[in-house]
């Protein structure tokens, strides 16, 4: 079938007819709820630099695991397993064992319950097609009866017109009308751009300058041209969004920050507006009655969707061998508590390190342990119960590091203790940023970037073989350029309160005492205060790597703990602030001493900050401290090499610390690949179990929380983060087509936000592939997160029971729960609606 275009097409269409159409379209307050509701379905996706994990199911999570996998199956073609073969290959393996599939099968009282029966079944039938997208779009009906791929077309325009006007930075030419709302932007360009009518869209600029200013009236009276029923409306929106499903994310992202300062969004509806205009616009710059009746077939096939629809048994079946991985990896972690060493009688320690909850901190946790055991290590979020805003040396502005569940408190400002050397440091980063600044706009300027190469390119020989050898880095470190490597060490963070033109920063009294006596009763650390406790935040270092951030601390917002870790040290050092702690019931002896200190994961090299703050006559104490930190840094290098491409016994730590400055390596580390536990207990409990850096460690003595106010806290915030991190690579793992951004050869960096595969296309969103798979086999397995905690039921279910997010989480097992007894033993598994089973 040939799709013809009308010569005389009259714009806009009949104005009775259109009123009749608008009559049928439902009242505005329920679209408007219509269009919230489709909204929240998207998660957001924050800008690169400060890439946060975020789980992509965040919006649906009111609906059971398996119950979404097959309306994203009908949506969009959109997987949240991975292929049968995989499953296969870990039965044969021994990661997934029979008797669990079978014990799922009868859970699940499907009529075969034998497992080798199963998988002889679901052998004969791999080989079968999935199905593809039950809900189509104008662009996807186009397409089907014209040879010119209208969706790509659409994509393109869509987003490059979203790069440049949601650009942050990296465009030197700002967009014509980025002071406008995002919708009436993007109409007044579109309806000026004859890109649209020279590809062959007649009357296109024309039917989008007749289109209503208001957003919600646009999207309105797009519904009533395309004639799209109350029963579609959901799923239709629904699936625009996901197509660019990038940008929506971005958008999403904004009314997330505009909602959590309080303000008002609307960006993602403003957003979705753009989407079904340009649908609408399409269907009438291309009307036919081919196109007509397709599209009225196309919707007639559509409308099962809310009602009778057909099951896709093969992705039954998936769902079946998924849910068996789980509790095969789910029993595996049971036992390796059973089959635990008993823990040595407990000795007041001679340090104490505080480390973030982070997976990598396992590995290096137990490793120091190993090579002392006199140090006692605690789990903690990075950003050590201190949310703050962190403004650099010389910036005017600077990041959140906390969860982005939270807000910032307070604004820290870093400076350096001698204010001579904090004036001439601050004038030769500036001067240092105005240079690079102008060498930028020199090799990327319209006109000079033809004279660039032929001025400099010969000069540019000794810096690009240092680069390629990693003796020096391609571009410098934004955390430490402009200063000395001493500078850099000696810088500190501010706590005094201050007035400045861009504000007030420090901290008062009254925050200082209240931030101290949270944090450490959330540590479970208010007694037994070791001589030196060492607050490790962590961070990490590679080169050309656009997700540089996601490797720093999550819990930080994507930023490196070091700024978090200051603080807490600096607070807690402050004697005033241990007087008034000490009225609380925290007692902190004079000789303890708070050491801010950083690991860097991609090295597991750690570096002391504060050092020049401890006596000299106790200097040999720290020293013995660093020893067992540079053995036990040792040892996590070799542990992690192990997943790494080999490398010879006497060049693998240089090997490790080599792949931070190579700007050719697309796998520097591999963050939090394989994570799947989360485990809030005492550390006596889990010390003795090697968890191969795949478990999340939070301390918590439930004994100590008489009210369960810090088990709250816990569930509803560590835990939550720990699920979206799980999720992201969950999702990224089986489905990195729609939920991660492909191939990091291909990355090309876009707006200063995210990137794009290639020369065009979406923003992709979530993790590369090579962040799950080592090129051979995926170094992370899909499992969703099983959290262990010690604490009685009766005070977990009232959480659960409080917190609709939490009992979601629970209840449609997007996670899974289980209780540990006070012997350190997981005993019972959470099985939904505040009910338990014996383990």
């Amino acid at each position: 079938m040939k799709l013809t275009l009308k010569k005389d097409h009259p714009l806009p269409l009949n104005q009775k007819k259109m009123k009749s159409q608008l009559d049928q379209v439902k009242s505005p307050n329920q679209l408007s709820e219509t269009i919230q509701k489709v909204c929240s379905k998207i998660a957001p996706v924050w800008p690169l630099q400060s890439f946060v994990a975020v789980n992509p199911y965040l919006g649906m999570m009111d609906k059971g695991f398996n119950e979404v996998a097959h309306d994203l199956d009908l949506l969009g073609d959109m997987s949240m397993t991975l292929p049968v073969s995989y499953y296969l290959d870990k039965l044969e393996e021994g990661s997934l064992k029979l008797e669990d599939l079978e014990e799922i099968l009868t859970e699940k009282q499907m009529a075969e319950k034998d497992g080798n029966t199963f998988i002889a079944n679901i052998k004969q039938n791999q080989d079968a097609e999935d199905r593809t997208s039950n809900v189509l779009t104008v662009g996807d009906t186009v397409s089907l009866l014209s040879p010119t791929d209208w969706n790509r077309f659409m994509m393109s325009r869509v987003s490059s017109w979203s790069a440049a006007y949601f650009d942050i930075g990296q465009a030197t030419w700002k967009a014509t009308f980025e002071k406008e709302s995002i919708f009436l932007a993007w109409k007044y360009e579109a309806s000026i751009d004859k890109t649209t009518e020279l590809t062959g869209l007649k009357g296109f600029r024309k039917l989008v300058a007749d289109l209503p200013e208001n957003a919600t009236e646009a999207i309105a009276q797009s519904l009533a041209v395309l004639d799209v029923s109350e029963k579609l409306t959901s799923w239709y929106l629904h699936g625009l969004l996901r197509r660019i499903g990038g940008w929506s994310a971005y958008a999403a992202q904004l009314d997330w920050d505009l909602k959590l300062a309080g303000k008002e969004g609307g960006k993602l509806e403003e957003f979705l507006a753009i989407l079904i205009s340009w649908e609408s616009c399409l269907y009438q710059s291309l009307e036919s009655e081919a196109l007509q009746q397709k599209w009225k077939e196309t919707k007639f096939q559509q409308l099962k969707l809310e009602g009778q629809r057909d099951v896709n048994q093969y992705l039954v079946q998936k769902l079946i061998l998924q849910e068996a991985f789980d509790r095969s990896a789910q029993k595996a972690l049971i036992q390796k508590f059973k089959n635990k060493q008993p823990e040595i009688v407990k000795t007041k320690p001679k340090a104490q390190a505080v480390f973030c909850i982070d997976v990598r901190s396992e590995v290096y946790r137990r490793n120091l342990e190993a090579a002392d055991s006199q140090i006692e290590t605690i789990g903690f979020a990075g950003f050590f119960g201190f949310p703050i805003q962190h403004t650099p040396l010389a910036h005017n502005h600077g990041d959140a590091q906390c969860p982005v569940l939270l807000s910032p408190g307070a604004t820290i400002q870093e400076h350096l203790p001698n204010a001579n050397d904090q004036k001439e440091a601050t004038e030769k980063r500036l001067l240092t940023h105005q240079v690079k600044y102008l060498w930028k706009a020199f090799k990327s300027g319209a006109v000079t970037c033809f004279s660039f190469v032929s001025a400099t390119g010969l000069s540019y020989l000794p810096k690009l073989f240092t680069d390629s050898f990693g003796i020096t880095r391609p571009v410098p470190n934004p955390k430490t350029y402009g200063l000395t490597k001493e500078e850099n060490k000696n810088k500190a963070v501010s706590l005094e309160v201050t007035e400045h033109a861009e504000g007030v920063s420090g901290l008062s009294m009254e925050q200082r005492v209240l931030m101290g006596k949270n944090a450490l009763k959330a540590m479970s650390l208010t007694d037994n205060f070791a001589d030196m406790v060492l607050i490790v935040g962590h961070g990490s270092t590679s080169v050309n790597n656009p997700h540089a951030s996601g490797l720093d601390c999550g819990a930080c917002g994507g930023q490196s703990g070091e700024p978090n870790a200051k603080v807490a040290a600096a607070v807690l050092n402050d004697t005033n602030v241990r007087v008034e702690l000490a009225t609380a019931g925290i007692n902190i002896p004079q000789r303890v001493r708070f050491l801010a200190c950083l690991h860097d994961t991609t090295s597991d090299d750690i570096t002391v900050y504060n050092e020049s703050q401890i006596p000299a006559d106790r200097l040999a104490e720290l020293e013995d401290i660093k020893k067992s930190l540079a053995l036990a840094s040792a040892s996590s290098r070799i542990e992690r090499a192990l997943r790494m491409p080999k490398a010879s016994a006497n060049q693998l730590h240089e090997a490790m610390r080599g792949r931070a400055n190579d700007w050719s390596q697309i796998r520097p580390e591999w963050g939090l690949a394989g994570c799947s536990a989360f485990v809030v207990a005492p550390r006596e409990h889990s010390k003795q179990v090697d968890l191969g850096g795949k478990s999340f460690l939070h301390n918590y003595d439930w004994k100590k929380d008489t009210e369960f106010g810090i088990l709250e806290v816990i569930m509803t915030a560590p835990m939550v983060v720990t699920s979206w991190i799980n999720l992201q690579y969950y999702a990224s793992t089986v489905d990195n087509k729609n939920f991660g951004s492909g191939n990091k050869t291909l990355h090309n960096v876009t707006a200063g936000i995210g990137v794009i595969e290639g020369y065009s296309g979406d923003l992709r969103v979530g993790l590369p592939m090579q962040s799950v798979h080592d090129g051979e086999r995926f170094q992370h397995d899909p499992l969703r997160l099983n959290v262990v905690i010690e604490a009685p039921t009766e005070a977990i279910n009232q959480v659960i029971a409080k917190h609709p997010m939490v009992r979601n989480l629970f209840d449609n097992q997007w996670i899974y729960l289980m209780a540990m007894n006070d012997e350190g033993q997981i005993a019972q598994r959470y099985t939904g609606n505040q009910t338990w089973e014996t383990v």
